[in-house]
C-alpha cells in the first residue's frame, strides 16, 4: 500500500515541480515525465522489498 501511495504523491509532484518550477506547457511532456518518475519510483521499492525479504530469508 505503501509503494502505490509514494507513486502517486512522486506522480503529482513531479507533476507540478514540471508545469511551475521549471515551466513546460506541453501536457504531453509533462505526462511522460510525471510517469516515468512515478513508475521509476514504483519499480525502485519493488526491487527494494523483494531483495530485503529475499536476504530476510536467508538469514
Amino acid at each position: 500500500m505503501m509503494q502505490e501511495i509514494l507513486t502517486v504523491a512522486t506522480y503529482l509532484v513531479v507533476w507540478l515541480v514540471c508545469d511551475y518550477v521549471i515551466g513546460i506547457q506541453s501536457g504531453l511532456i509533462n505526462l511522460l515525465i510525471s510517469l516515468g518518475a512515478a513508475v521509476s519510483v514504483y519499480v525502485f521499492i519493488g526491487v527494494k522489498e523483494y531483495t530485503d525479504k529475499k536476504r530476510k530469508d536467508e538469514e
